[in-house]
């Protein structure tokens, strides 16, 4: 190789990459922005189409003339609040979803802590067991849970219910919990355990407040399905004030007397929890999206 060539081959070398130029990086990033732009309108539409058509009067709201209301009617949210009852369901959800989302909070993270730390007899049999359960389509199992709820004394019981939310949400949760678990170092346990610190206390000082993130993207997943649930709440309930909010839309929904205006603000009023309650974990579950990207 001559000098000229070496000389070349290191300027070569040494020559810095080439960048790619502003411009395509501004249009690239405009074309990203445009598609997230219009998955968040088409997700928005539905909310607010149900807002706009819950301010409407009906004439005006079957005539579809115009998205918006000429005259808000404010009524409608009285009407729904009053003559539906609303209270009265809103306050059985909340209490049922409440104590639905702790109960499975609170098993699924021993249990998953469990499946990912501790080495026990019968480990893969009962992962196994949890799988299978999930496959299980809820209604399948609706006539062997009333038969023991029979058993127990606790049809029409509010108490009831709430195990049955629970042993509902509990599967999928402790798979969720423990692949949260299994992703978390364990530096910090064998310190902990360096101090003196047993298991229990390692899960409640050490590894709960570590798995915020988990618990938070948990309770939306589990608390979503408890509010929305209503064929099991219609199998134990005999008592009309023992129902949840899913069943006070229902009274809005007679074809002798379409309420859809009224319908449609019920079901923005029940909505307004939920919303609130995602708003609060939302930061959580962001942490623990990027947690899990990273490692």
């Amino acid at each position: 190789m001559t000098l000229a060539e070496d000389t070349t081959t290191l300027a070569d070398e040494s020559a810095p990459e080439r960048k790619v130029p502003r411009r395509r990086l501004r249009l690239d990033r405009i074309g990203l922005y445009g598609l997230l732009t219009v998955a968040a309108l088409s997700a928005l539409l539905p909310l607010i189409w149900m807002i706009s058509g819950s301010l409407q009067s009906l004439p005006e709201l079957l005539a579809n003339d115009s998205f918006l209301p000429a005259v808000p009617q404010w009524g409608n949210y009285i009407a729904a609040w009053v003559d539906g009852d609303l209270g009265t369901y809103l306050r059985n959800s909340v209490v049922y979803t409440g104590s639905a989302v702790v109960g499975i909070l609170l098993v699924s993270s021993l249990a998953g802590y469990a499946l990912a730390r501790l080495d026990f007899a019968g480990k893969g049999v009962f992962t196994f067991v949890i799988l299978a359960v999930m496959i299980i389509p809820a209604p399948a199992m609706f006539l062997a849970q009333y038969k023991l709820l029979i058993s127990l004394g606790l049809t029409n019981n509010p108490v009831g219910y709430i195990l049955i939310l629970i042993t509902s949400g509990i599967p999928m949760s402790t798979l969720i919990m423990r692949s949260f678990f299994v992703s978390q170092p364990r530096d910090l346990e064998e310190a902990a355990a360096l101090d003196g610190a047993g298991p229990l206390r390692i899960f409640w000082s050490v590894i709960l407040p570590l798995a915020r993130p988990g618990l938070a993207a948990v309770a939306v997943i589990q608390g979503l399905g408890a509010w929305n649930e209503y064929l099991m709440a219609l199998v134990l309930f005999d008592d009309n004030e023992l129902m949840p909010i899913q069943r006070g839309l229902t009274a809005f929904t007679s074809a002798e007397t379409p309420q859809q205006q009224i319908l449609l603000a019920a079901t923005t009023i029940s909505i307004v929890p939920v919303v609130i309650f995602y708003l609060m974990a939302q930061r959580h579950i962001v942490k623990g999206i990027g947690a899990g990207a990273i490692k």
